[in-house]
């Protein structure tokens, strides 16, 4: 069956990105994989239509145009090549850049609806901080013993807070989809509201796709997304329970009061994120 309209997902990392894949790929017309490497291809293609002098010697009006289609055509050939053999009609691609780069995507492929997973700072602090105390023979690359960096709770906190880091990055990304002033254009879903009204949720994405409503079984899910999660730094990020619950946040036991203080913008130090809790209306 033919490709009909290609969907994206950006999210904040730990905030059920793969779960919502899982979910959206039991539709028998969705594809959903796990994090995918398009928009690294497009990227590259834009750089070279950038800096190569074969596209400056020409019409500039002419090249733009081209290298628009180029760029639309490559991403519905990628796309409908995921679905190949099947009768899949929809394909949901993951990549968490695909929201604060929405301007780009946007020139050639018009009003691109984004999924964006957000979930409470001090949850994904934590999974990020299990994960790390979990995978110790492995290692990783989070700590630097010899620059005595990353060697303690806070220090990690640090760490991937900052811009070049992970969570860091993804949270920068989101202050910029809010100044560039397109976050109405995104749907942002919460993984609390998802873990506790997946109906509710699922109406809601569906309405926002566009697309037919689709009755999901939530105390089933398959592992439909898999990845091998070592190239990422940190194992098993991606396994799913079945059954979609909202687990219990143990934050505070794992990371201390004062750094959840800190992480909500609440510490006397200052820092944190203090206008994600207000802006997405979390409690702090």
């Amino acid at each position: 069956m033919a490709l009909k309209k290609i969907f994206f997902q950006s999210s904040l990392p730990r905030s059920g990105s793969t779960y919502m894949q899982c979910v959206l790929a039991s539709n028998p017309n969705i594809y959903a994989g796990g994090t995918d490497g398009c928009l690294e291809l497009l990227f590259g293609a834009r750089g070279n239509y950038q800096t190569s002098p074969e596209f400056k010697a020409q019409d500039a009006t002419l090249m733009k145009g081209a290298f628009k289609d180029f760029c639309r055509a490559g991403l519905e050939a990628y796309s409908s090549a995921l679905i190949k053999d099947t009768d899949k009609e929809y394909v949901v691609l993951k990549s968490r850049g695909w929201g604060v780069y929405r301007d780009f995507l946007n020139e050639f492929y018009p009003d691109p609806k984004i999924i964006c997973m957000i979930r409470d700072l001090r949850d994904v602090f934590c999974s990020y901080e299990k994960l790390y105390r979990k995978n110790q023979l492995a290692g990783d690359p989070i700590r630097n013993d010899a620059e005595a960096r990353g060697t303690t709770v806070y220090k990690r906190m640090d760490e991937w807070a900052h811009p070049q880091n992970t969570i860091g990055r993804a949270i920068e990304r989101l202050t910029e989809i809010i100044a560039l002033g397109y976050a109405n254009k995104i749907l942002f879903v919460k993984y609390e509201d998802f873990c506790l009204r997946p109906e509710t949720e699922m109406t809601r994405i569906y309405q926002y796709l566009g697309i037919p409503y689709y009755a999901h079984d939530f105390d089933n899910i398959p592992q439909t997304v898999k990845e091998e999660d070592t190239v990422f730094g940190m194992g098993d990020l991606h396994t799913i329970r079945p059954k979609l619950k909202m687990l219990p946040s143990d934050a505070k036991s794992v990371l201390g009061n004062d750094v959840c203080k800190w992480i909500t913008g609440n510490a006397p130090q200052g820092g944190g994120f203090g206008w994600f809790y207000d802006y997405f209306k979390y409690q702090r």
